[in-house]
């Protein structure tokens, strides 16, 4: 009878135990979840809500389902401001792959003090607000009081003018791979610590030089982190706002207000007041990433490999 007695208890007092435990979990977990909710998902719903409306002076606000994401398809600007980060995200992200993998390869072999200055210096821009490296780098640019100016001009040469339309691309192009290299690199430089050093010692046994041991065993082993930031930089790209914004005023001209498709919908909403077109464009945009992503991850999910 004791036995018997004692057993529901002791699955009730379990029940309150593990009650008691979810409920602590709960709250912790709960002012994240609430910022989370307020701060990014009800902003994207209402963003989304506003995209499905159209408004005007004369008809008023009036729902039109998917009929603003039919005129962004269909709009000249944001086309033109898409194949613009495609393009450039074709130039940009096999360049910041090379000059981040070149640079931790580098760093891997060398193994001292001023290897750890290093990583710490290259990785430094990374943490620098994007904000402060345009502006800085638009200083740089200067054809006035730029520091480059000044150079080439005690060569009795005029500096190129990374400011002006026929420049502007290589410009941002630099800007952008000075600012997430860095970072790139310490993603494939954790890869690289990450594999076993006993697969080098065995193919200097078997007579590698140092070149073979970097094509055949360590570029091979860091693929996904390779692929890893091929996506991040993906995204990142297609996404372009931050540096071609702040270098809009400085360049006089060479980038317009639907320079990308971040600046058109920034333009479209905080410009010209059309919210629900410029949330429209946000949304096409965002389609074109995940249509983007989607196809890279699905062309290298069997191969997993660059080099296979």
């Amino acid at each position: 009878m004791t036995d018997t007695a004692e057993r529901p208890l002791s699955t009730k007092s379990r029940r309150s135990t593990t009650r008691r435990q979810n409920l602590t979990g709960w709250a912790f977990v709960a002012p994240f979840g609430i910022i989370f909710l307020a701060l990014l998902v009800l902003p994207i719903g209402y963003a989304l809500y506003l995209s499905l409306f159209q408004k005007s002076l004369i008809g008023g606000t009036r729902f039109v389902l998917f009929g603003n994401y039919a005129k962004a398809f269909s709009d000249p600007s944001f086309l033109d401001g898409a194949l613009f980060v495609i393009r450039f995200s074709l130039v940009l992200i096999p360049l910041q792959m090379a000059v981040s993998l070149a640079i931790a390869l580098i760093l891997d072999i060398i193994v001292t003090r001023f290897a750890r200055f290093s990583r710490l210096m290259i990785f430094m821009p990374y943490a620098i607000p994007t904000v402060i490296g345009a502006l800085m780098w638009g200083f740089l640019y200067s054809d006035n009081f730029g520091p480059l100016a000044e150079i080439f001009e005690s060569f009795g040469q005029q500096a190129p003018d990374f400011l002006s339309s026929s420049l502007i691309f290589y410009g941002l192009l630099n800007i952008v791979t000075w600012q997430w290299a860095g970072y790139y690199m310490i993603i494939l430089y954790a890869a690289l610590q990450g594999i076993d050093p006993t697969l080098y010692e065995a193919a200097r046994i078997d007579g590698a030089s140092q070149w073979q041991i970097v094509w055949r065993i360590k570029i091979p082993l860091v693929t996904p982190a390779l692929l890893l930031i091929l996506v991040f930089a993906l995204i990142g790209t297609l996404q372009f706002f931050n540096e071609p914004k702040i270098l809009q005023q400085l360049a006089a001209g060479a980038i317009p207000d639907d320079f990308t498709p971040n600046m058109y919908a920034y333009q479209q909403a905080f410009s010209l007041g059309n919210y629900n077109y410029g949330a429209a464009i946000s949304f096409a945009l965002g389609a074109v990433v995940f249509i983007c992503v989607y196809i890279f991850l699905f062309a290298t999910r069997k191969r997993g490999s660059f080099f296979s």
